[in-house]
Formats: C-alpha cells, structure tokens, sequence
C-alpha cells in the first residue's frame, strides 16, 4: 500500500475514492519511562524511551488506518495526517490519531 501525507502520487492517477480512514492509539506512559525522561529533561539530551513509545504509538495507529483502507479496497492512501496529544488527568497518556483519504490507483 502507498502511504503519502500529499494529495496525489506522483505518476499514478486516482481512479477511485473510497473515503476518510482513521487510526488511533492510546498507550500509557509508566513511572520508569518518566523518571528516566525527567533526568534527561535535567541533564539534557534525547529521551529514547519516550521516542520508542511515540514510534510505536504511530506505527500501531499508522497499521489501523491500512487495515482499515484495505478493508474498503483500497490500495492507497493520500492527504495523511498524523496529530499528537497527551490526555488524562495527569496527561499521562499519549494519543496518536492518523487520518488521510483511502483510494485506488
């Protein structure tokens, strides 16, 4: 399946629209990530935890909305668009929401 965040693919013409598709993941960040992140945030540099837990948030959420354009004979999908946020109380949750249009090429 191609996957791009433009509304056409270069050297294919969209012969069909099949509609929006969406994927979203909702995963929790736990106590050792956040320690660990807040002693980075102190001494400097990258947080690889929390990098891993956003990479996998959007890879699970990015695999969903495939499925689901699939699902509706699609073969590609246009236009997407992949949003971050943190919700919760305490903001302790991460939500990946990718978006984009299924079609076919």
């Amino acid at each position: 399946m191609i996957l791009t965040t433009t509304q056409q693919i270069e050297g294919h013409t969209i012969r069909e629209y099949k509609g929006v598709v969406t994927g979203e993941t909702i995963i929790g960040a736990n106590f050792v990530k956040d320690f660990f992140a807040g002693i980075r945030d102190i001494v400097g540099g990258r947080s690889s935890s929390y990098e891993k837990v956003l990479r996998e948030a959007k890879d699970t959420s990015m695999k969903e909305m495939m499925e689901r354009a699939q699902a509706m004979g699609a073969n590609a999908i246009v236009g997407i668009d992949i949003d971050y946020e943190t919700i919760g109380e305490t903001n302790s949750m991460l939500m990946v929401a990718t978006s984009g249009t299924a079609v076919v090429i």
